[in-house]
């Protein structure tokens, strides 16, 4: 998984409640299991309509937002279906950050095992960061000081001490275990001398 590093970008804002994931990637689009190229597919029906052509106006799809890291939306994203595809495809667009009042707990959880920051803020927070996307202003986040800036102020955001140190080093479910390879190793060994029939 990619590190996570500050970043700054023009916020994209989506000022929708309620978005589920079959909304963020389809169910057409879940036959795969790589995680990129889910990208093109993201918020398909809001981009795309029946025949398969570009819907104009849809915020991703327009500059500067379509070079967006980082996402504002309505509260409650991310509910329905557990899907981790929904983080793969908003991560392969570009998605590093997503600001929202609130998030559906497993698509939360998905994010940080992604690579991707989900970060909750009050209404007025949002509305504040707003208009730095109608602006088509940068905010920058900083994930050390838990912190976005944006003009001459700035939010602390909380998130959970072992979710932070695991994006900041990039260390998904398989980096972690692969991290006590050498205890696994040696439970292993040390099974065999015991228990030689297994």
């Amino acid at each position: 998984m990619e590190k996570f590093k500050n970043l700054k970008s023009i916020p994209a804002y989506i000022p929708i409640m309620n978005i589920d994931t079959d909304k963020i990637i389809p169910k057409q689009f879940l036959k795969t299991i790589k995680r990129s190229g889910l990208g093109k597919s993201l918020f398909y029906e809001m981009r795309f309509d029946e025949n398969g052509k570009p819907i104009k106006g849809f915020i991703l799809d327009s500059d500067p937002y379509n070079k967006s890291k980082i996402l504002i939306t309505g509260k409650n994203f991310g509910c329905g279906s557990s899907r981790e595809h929904a983080p793969w495809a908003l991560l392969d667009f570009g998605i590093r950050v997503i600001v929202s009042e609130s998030f559906a707990d497993i698509f939360y959880n998905n994010c940080f095992k992604n690579g991707i920051l989900p970060i909750e803020a009050s209404e007025d927070i949002i509305n504040e960061l707003t208009d730095y996307s109608k602006r088509k202003e940068n905010i920058e986040v900083k994930i050390e000081e838990q912190k976005i800036l944006y003009g001459n102020k700035s939010y602390e955001f909380k998130i959970d001490t072992f979710k932070k140190k695991c994006l900041i080093e990039g260390l998904d479910d398989i980096a972690l275990s692969l991290e006590k390879i050498k205890s696994i190793e040696n439970f292993e060994k040390n099974l065999i001398n015991r228990k030689p029939w297994i």
